[in-house]
Parts: structure tokens; sequence; C-alpha cells
């Protein structure tokens, strides 16, 4: 089953960057999340405890984006994927983050990199 919730358009305001003006003026990133999952049981008993609960996915999004800071906006995509991960329910997830205001020295509307990571299976 491929059923899929996304969170899109969350907006953080953190110092990432390989630039010392970008650490410290800092920016705002916006980060897309597409969590795959299997809806049909929280469907079936109408429970949160049966899906993902996407406000603390927010909640720690949040936290890690505006934490501590990394040069490459792949390693903080990484860092989230990592977490997301970790939620009950979620078996792969697609993570986007845009770097709006970057500085690349010419005209453009973003910069971003997206990465899809799956749950690790055993055996």
């Amino acid at each position: 089953m491929a059923d899929l919730i996304s969170l899109t358009g969350l907006r953080v305001r953190a110092h990432h960057g390989v630039y010392p003006q970008e650490r410290e003026r800092g920016q705002e990133f916006v980060i897309d999340i597409v969590m795959h999952c299997d809806t049909t049981a929280a469907a079936r008993c109408d429970n949160l405890a049966h899906t993902i609960d996407y406000v603390r996915v927010t909640r720690e999004v949040v936290a890690i984006a505006a934490g501590e800071p990394v040069n490459l906006i792949e390693t903080l995509a990484e860092r989230i994927a990592r977490r997301v991960l970790a939620q009950d329910f979620v078996d792969k997830v697609d993570v986007t983050v845009h770097k709006p205001g970057a500085d690349v020295g010419a005209s453009v509307d973003d910069v971003c990199v997206t990465i899809h990571r799956e749950r690790a299976t055993s055996g």
C-alpha cells in the first residue's frame, strides 16, 4: 500500500550554510515532507494512535531545522529524514529542503535538495 501524508511549506528561520554571513544573519528555509505509510487501520478505527502524528513530526522537524547549524542542506535533509523514519508507521520519506534566499550570484527563485529514504528492513 502506498498512502502518503504530506507536510509542505514548513518555514523555519535558521543559520545553515557554508559562508560566514549565512551563519551570522540566518535565513528562511522551507521544508516539504512526504511520508509513505499505510493509513488503512487508522481510517477504519478513526484513531490517531494508528497513524502518523503530523503535529509531532512538525515539532521535531522544526527543532532539527532551527537547531545546530550545518554547512549543507543535504545534511539537514538527511537529519530530518532519519528523524521522520523513526516515527511509527512511516515506511519511506521524501524530504525537500528549500533555500530560497541562497546567494548564488544570479537571480533564482529557489535552491533545493530532495532526498528519498526508506526504513531499514531487518533480515
